[in-house]
């Protein structure tokens, strides 16, 4: 056995067991640490990814592993971040009894696991994406619990009214789940080289994301999210351009 290759499968592994974990903390009434666990499991994600390309250990188990792993982290774990923050904007609105609204959460792993059987057979989708990535569902979803408490810790304000309106909640549930499984094409953030014209709308990205969230914080996620759809179409029409 290479160790070499299975350093990513490691990474891999962390990621899917930080989705795991994620979801008992949610279960438990630990909704903070459910919803950071998911950013820390996008990050594995990330690394897993940069480091097979680096140490040059891409294979076919690597690339069913991730899936694996991404309908937990993405998918099932904030699936149940959101149910939390439904049933907790529900009893902060003095709603004790069990609201179905919050079942509309769990459509999001079921899409989740459309999109990554449709990614593992298109062979396309190697340096771009078509569908919004799980990954960024995952980290839109797991940014509302921690937006309310920290909106409650400032002052209220817009996005407080925003997040806690549990129609909203619903509405993006469903909304990120036909992104999902849309024919949109999204950019991927994978650097083949430093080049800026190569990577121009990544760069662009990257320093737009900066900015929002020495701006806003954890209020820039949902917009980063919305400037990342935006960008996608933007590059999309580029491309059709040229």
């Amino acid at each position: 056995m290479n160790l070499k290759n299975q350093i990513p499968n490691f990474i891999t592994l962390m990621n899917l067991l930080a989705g795991i974990v994620s979801i008992y903390l949610g279960m438990i009434g630990e909704l903070q640490l459910s919803a950071s666990l998911i950013f820390l499991a996008a990050i594995m994600d990330f690394l897993d990814g940069m480091l097979a390309r680096v140490l040059d250990a891409k294979s076919e188990i690597g690339a069913q592993l991730d899936s694996l792993a991404d309908i937990v982290s993405f998918g099932v774990a904030p699936a149940f971040v959101l149910f939390h923050t439904i049933e907790m904007v529900l009893e902060m609105q003095g709603q004790t009894d069990l609201n179905y609204l919050a079942f509309s959460a769990f459509v999001v792993p079921l899409f989740s696991a459309i999109r990554l059987a449709k990614f593992n057979i298109d062979e396309s989708q190697s340096s771009s994406f078509v569908g919004l990535p799980t990954p960024a569902v995952g980290i839109l979803l797991a940014s509302f619990p921690i937006m309310i408490e920290v909106c409650l810790a400032e002052n209220k304000g817009f996005y407080y009214d925003l997040v806690t309106n549990v129609y909203f909640l619903v509405a993006v549930a469903i909304v990120s789940s036909l992104l999902m499984v849309s024919r949109l094409p999204m950019f991927a953030l994978k650097f083949t080289s430093v080049s800026w014209a190569e990577n121009q709308t990544r760069y662009i990205f990257i320093i737009l994301s900066v900015f929002l969230i020495l701006l806003l914080k954890l209020a820039a996620i949902p917009l980063i999210i919305l400037l990342y759809i935006i960008l996608s179409i933007i590059f999309l029409f580029d491309e059709i351009g040229r």
